[in-house]
């Protein structure tokens, strides 16, 4: 492996500004490492290498004449593929939209396009993002690049691997119910969910329209911290955008160490640390918490007596969203259609042949779960019931957070299960999702961070900051980075580096 995919997205850009190294280099290295592991890893579906060296290219001649450039130009970058990007291939891990080339930019595709970062390509995904192990990608499952028997979380399960096996030093995920934290949590990587309407979901396409949020994916807190700065910001295009000045993210994390956390008041869930998740991951946990508290921070325990509920809320609301999302791909306007093979090709007859084809079981299980629930004789019930849980997550929230500053979690029950072990399960797969759900019922930042080892394998660290606080997420993080030491950067050479 190329020494320099070991090293961080600002180290690589402190290199590139100095004109040690090149971005067509850097880019290439990357490249090649993902055409040598991609057939084992199964991180890409989609790989553009024409196009990930011409922006490489532009950038170092940018660079050689004098321009001012972006903090990250020249740093290669990989997109979970729900993100639209012009010409290039996206289909959400789906048969559905197999072939189907977007018309258009998301706008994180901009900022990126605009701050000079090359595109090498679009990562696997559990199918329209509804998973917890991407093992529901209709392209086959992404490997732990910890161990290849092993998932690596979901939905963006593809973006953390490529970031975990030094594919890639930054990923763009989407995170609807931990889809990108989760997946941090078991491959070593750090995952953040921004506060919702922090950063545009123009052009992402929708699974849960109000939890959805794309969010960075990195090895470090500063990486992550610096991307978010690019793809965060207004965007009229998105009218859940918030119209909020962009905070310094990269600099709060750089002046930060172990001891930022003196004086800070941090709440221990005690609905999410107790029940449900492995030894070796609380263990991990504790062992984070208490090295905080030598660090001088406050740690209490806090009660959110709404967050019994909140997997059973969200996956009413979730799937309600979906149905309704999944209407549009109906076989006759875009992505697969299917004629039946016999009897009249009706418009009613095609949509049913080409959903039925087009949608895997997982999707086709949300679709049905989520029509139930709103159908005339159920939506107050089941909906209706669900929604109002939510406003008391969110009422529970905001009084924990005016007693603390922030609340930390176990990000994920276990560390990485094995292929397999809970796809025929689908409320022990559901449960992943325990400690995530919370942040995007509320609408507030979510972060995890590697913190530790449980057998083996990364266990992750999660914290939960207010509204518009992403800067103390950041700042937590940083410290909890700096007090347990490189996890994700010690992932161990495995077998197939050698294939």
């Amino acid at each position: 492996m190329s020494e320099l995919l070991t090293k961080t997205a600002l180290q690589l850009a402190d290199m590139m500004a100095a004109g040690e190294i090149t971005s067509v280099e850097l880019t290439r290295a990357s490249l090649d490492r993902i055409k040598a592991h991609n057939p084992t890893i199964i991180a890409f579906l989609h790989v553009d290498e024409e196009g990930a060296l011409a922006t490489a290219r532009e950038v170092d001649e940018k660079r050689a004449a004098g321009e001012k450039l972006g903090r990250l130009a020249g740093i290669p970058i990989a997109i979970k593929d729900n993100l639209v990007i012009r010409g290039m291939p996206t289909t959400c891990g789906s048969k559905m939209l197999e072939g189907w080339l977007p018309p258009y930019d998301a706008t994180v595709i901009t900022k990126i396009k605009n701050a000079g970062m090359p595109i090498v390509g679009k990562t696997n995904m559990d199918e329209f993002a509804m998973g917890s192990s991407t093992e529901f990608s209709a392209y086959g499952s992404t490997k732990n690049p910890w161990d290849t028997e092993r998932i690596p979380g979901g939905s963006g399960g593809g973006s953390a691997a490529a970031v975990s096996a030094f594919m890639v030093p930054l990923a763009l995920g989407s995170d609807t119910g931990g889809s990108i934290r989760q997946p941090g949590s078991v491959t070593g990587t750090v995952g953040v969910k921004p506060t919702y309407g922090a950063v545009s979901r123009y052009g992402l396409i929708a699974m849960a329209s109000s939890l959805d949020q794309v969010g960075p994916v990195a090895r470090t807190v500063a990486d992550a911290a610096a991307l978010q700065e690019v793809i965060s910001g207004h965007d009229e295009l998105d009218s859940t955008s918030l119209d909020v000045e962009v905070p310094a993210f990269e600099d709060i994390v750089a002046q930060v160490g172990a001891d930022r956390v003196k004086g800070l008041k941090i709440g221990i869930v005690e609905q999410l640390s107790a029940d449900g998740f492995e030894p070796g991951v609380k263990a991990e946990f504790e062992a984070t918490v208490k090295r905080l508290e030598d660090a001088g921070a406050e740690v209490v325990n806090v009660s959110l007596p709404s967050f019994e509920y909140a997997l059973s809320a969200y996956y009413l609301i979730m799937p309600a969203e979906v149905s309704s999302n999944m209407a549009r791909f109906d076989g006759m306007r875009f992505g697969l259609r299917a004629d039946p093979e016999t009897g009249p090709v009706t418009a009613e007859r095609v949509m049913a042949e080409s959903r039925g084809q087009g949608f895997g079981a997982e999707v086709k299980r949300r679709i049905i779960l989520g029509t139930h629930v709103l159908s005339s004789g159920n939506y107050d019930a089941y909906y209706g019931a669900a929604q109002k849980v939510r406003t008391l997550v969110q009422r529970d929230l905001d009084e924990a957070f005016s007693k603390v500053d922030v609340l930390v979690t176990p990000t994920a029950p276990t560390t990485a299960f094995k292929f397999g072990e809970k796809i025929d399960d689908p409320m022990a797969m559901y449960l992943n999702d325990l400690a995530t759900i919370p942040a995007n019922l509320a609408g507030t930042p979510g972060l995890s961070v590697p913190c530790g080892l449980s057998e083996g394998m990364p266990v992750g660290f999660q914290i939960l900051a207010p509204a518009y606080r992403d800067d103390l997420m950041y700042e937590v993080a940083a410290a909890v980075e700096a007090s347990a030491g490189e996890i994700a950067g010690s992932c161990p050479a495995k077998e197939w580096e050698n294939n």
